[in-house]
């Protein structure tokens, strides 16, 4: 089943539970019910109105149905997150493997990693252009662990060209449209860390990135392909002349967890492809499998 994206920002409301559906309801004196969607059916809940206040019921309901819920701040972007504990058969077994992954294996999945993330880019460019036939190239030389950080290299000529704009430099910080890409980014990387605790693996424990204070290290390694996803998008959003982060500019963002990508050559929408992603992960690690399936937006794309 495909799960829904729910935003929460055009008023304040109150949100609470009742027969394992989430009611949405304004905050007046008579709590009008503005809607209701049941808990199973959403993937990620992402409020945006700091006015909106919950029952524990709520909140514990949706994290028994694996439901991320992100949380964002006055700036209207993503500033925390909630998942739940992992509840799955095989969790010890799939920690242990985790844990135990071999080296050459966790770099040859970072490699695979890389080199889908640089195609993806590639993709984002016109064909024929120089910078495109560059990022293929580049693609090619990753070797496993990316010691020469080819990604680092590849990154500098796609934002180069990325919006034919000398003056645009990728940052956090930045000036838009650097606001809606790290509201994209946080999506999806929710969307991956839901996935993640879903398959029974540890969230915290990365193939690549490693920081004691990231609660979401692995998410942060299998975010990278899906990334120029969102750069695809927002460049859209910004050459229309949008460059806030309102309801306007945020749902087509947010429609990006719905979008068909192609997985082993077959269509599924993108949220069902990142389950499918970390389900390969899970057989890496048991030492099934040392190929990661990444999906594409083309059929025949993937690592």
């Amino acid at each position: 089943m495909i799960k829904r994206t729910v935003e929460i920002s055009s008023e304040p409301v109150h949100l609470t539970v009742k027969n394992e559906q989430l009611l949405i309801e304004r905050r007046d004196e008579n709590r009008t019910q503005l809607g209701s969607i049941p808990c199973e059916d959403i993937g990620v809940l992402v409020v945006d109105e700091c006015g909106t206040t919950y029952t524990h019921a709520a909140l514990t309901t949706l994290l028994k149905y694996d439901v991320a819920v992100v949380l964002c701040g006055r700036d209207h972007l993503p500033v925390g997150m909630l998942l739940p504990f992992i509840d799955h058969t095989k969790v010890v077994w799939r920690i242990q493997d985790q844990i135990n992954i071999s080296k050459p294996l966790c770099k040859q999945l970072w490699q695979q990693i890389v080199q889908a993330k640089i195609r993806a880019q590639a993709a984002n460019l016109p064909e024929g252009a120089a910078e495109r036939s560059k990022l293929l190239a580049l693609a090619r030389d990753v070797r496993s662990g990316d010691p020469e950080n080819v990604e680092s290299q590849a990154a500098r000529i796609y934002w180069s060209v990325w919006l034919c704009d000398d003056q645009f430099r990728r940052d956090p910080d930045g000036v838009p449209p650097n606001n809606l890409l790290n509201y994209g980014y946080a999506v999806l990387r929710a969307a991956i860390a839901r996935s993640v605790v879903a398959c029974g693996l540890l969230p915290s424990l990365g193939l690549k990135h490693r920081n004691r204070s990231n609660a979401f290290c692995l998410a942060d390694d299998l975010v990278e392909p899906f990334r120029p996803l969102v750069d695809d998008v927002v460049r859209e959003l910004y050459r229309d002349g949008f460059t806030e982060l309102t309801r306007q500019t945020k749902q087509p963002i947010l429609e990006l967890l719905c979008t068909d990508v192609y997985f082993d050559d077959e269509k599924s929408p993108l949220m069902v492809a990142i389950q499918r992603m970390v389900g390969t992960l899970v057989r890496c690690y048991e030492g099934v499998e040392k190929q990661l399936t990444i999906p594409s937006v083309e059929p025949g794309r993937q690592t």
